[in-house]
């Protein structure tokens, strides 16, 4: 079945994958979906950390941090395992994005004691910094008050902090900023995949601690957005193709008219087509976690397009192939398909990617 091939000489990534595995025996990612929708969290502490616990959470710091310092392959096969799991805690937005934000800033105390409390789970810190059609939307910084709205914001509710993107006379400034900070709104709605979303509102809230301003944010929002990117990019082609083992399985064991559906030729031809666009997802973030430097970003682009693509059309096919029970909430195929569309949205849609692909070929 498709898979993320990576050169794996020291096995490292096959005892990545091995350790998620036994966390997500323990986890049960469709009873924890269904337990967090229904309690109306924004994330499962006992998953989170459990996370924490295996090291996924320290994944992309370095070791000033706490990290493990470990690179694009480690960061491309954990999160794909996440999604072949379907653990829907929000790894990428809550562990990767502002890891990576944070790694990437000049350092200082203050920034380390942040990132060693993002990987031991002990720090939550969303990042406020878009509007409601997931754009870059800074606050506004005047007088060290801080005012304006940020949306689809991931683990509000159980923030510690946030970190506020914000212009200041049109720098731009990220400022850590205190969870229960006056003037502070959080207000929240139930998202697709189980968890909740928030508005996050500032009205003449005290700025907290300037972490870093100007270019040097500029470079690292623009690090952690790819990063963030490529671990959304493997996790839907992890949700894609365990989508996929699963139809496999229900149609090889699904009589109708005195035979298993797999038997039947419309059904191979379908699931021959869900394979190849699976593979497909697999090779462009092989391609993503293998690319030269100054290659990234675009591999990015085109991984996070293709999955995205890919997944939500594989559990589409495979709630068809489920029949009437594909539709029920008590069936897991359902789970999947809500958890790649919520995924696939999340920094941006396909065609907004493929469009910013071809702008960045046409600039070069």
């Amino acid at each position: 079945m498709p898979l993320i091939q990576l050169d794996d000489p020291d096995a490292t990534l096959a005892m990545l994958r091995d350790s998620l595995a036994a966390l997500a025996a323990e986890a049960d990612g469709p009873a924890t979906f269904r337990r967090r929708r229904a309690a109306g969290a924004d994330l499962d502490p006992q998953v989170w950390t459990a996370l924490a616990e295996a090291g996924f959470l320290a994944l992309p710091l370095p070791e000033d941090m706490g990290g493990l310092a470990l690179g694009r392959p480690e960061l491309t096969v954990a999160a794909e395992a996440l999604g072949r799991a379907l653990i829907t805690e929000p790894f990428a937005t809550l562990a990767v994005f502002p890891g990576a934000l944070l790694a990437a800033l000049p350092p200082d105390e203050h920034l380390q004691a942040l990132g060693a409390g993002l990987g031991r789970g002990e720090a939550i810190l969303p990042v406020l910094w878009q509007d409601a059609r997931g754009r870059t939307a800074p606050l506004a910084l005047t007088d060290d008050l801080l005012n304006g709205t940020a949306h689809l914001v991931a683990g509000a509710s159980s923030a510690t902090g946030f970190l506020v993107l914000a212009n200041n006379a049109e720098t731009p400034v990220l400022i850590h900023l205190p969870a229960g900070a006056p003037g502070l709104r959080v207000v929240t709605r139930p998202g697709i995949d189980g968890a909740t979303l928030a508005t996050v509102s500032l009205h003449d809230v005290p700025a907290g601690r300037v972490l870093a301003r100007g270019a040097a944010l500029e470079t690292a929002l623009g690090t952690a957005i790819t990063t963030a990117r490529m671990a959304l990019a493997a996790e839907l082609a992890g949700i894609g193709a365990r989508a996929l083992e699963i139809t496999v399985e229900y149609t090889a064991n699904r009589v109708q008219f005195g035979k298993t559906i797999a038997s039947f030729q419309a059904i191979q031809h379908r699931l021959v087509d869900m394979w190849a666009e699976a593979e497909f997802a697999c090779s462009a973030c092989t391609n993503a976690a293998t690319a030269p430097e100054g290659e990234v970003a675009q591999a990015v682009l085109a991984a996070k397009a293709r999955a995205g693509d890919s997944a939500t059309s594989i559990t589409r096919k495979a709630i068809q192939l489920h029949g009437a029970m594909g539709f029920t909430d008590q069936c897991d195929i359902g789970l999947y398909l809500k958890r790649a569309i919520a995924l696939n949205a999340t920094l941006g849609q396909p065609e907004e990617l493929r469009l910013a692909f071809l702008a960045a070929e046409r600039a070069a």
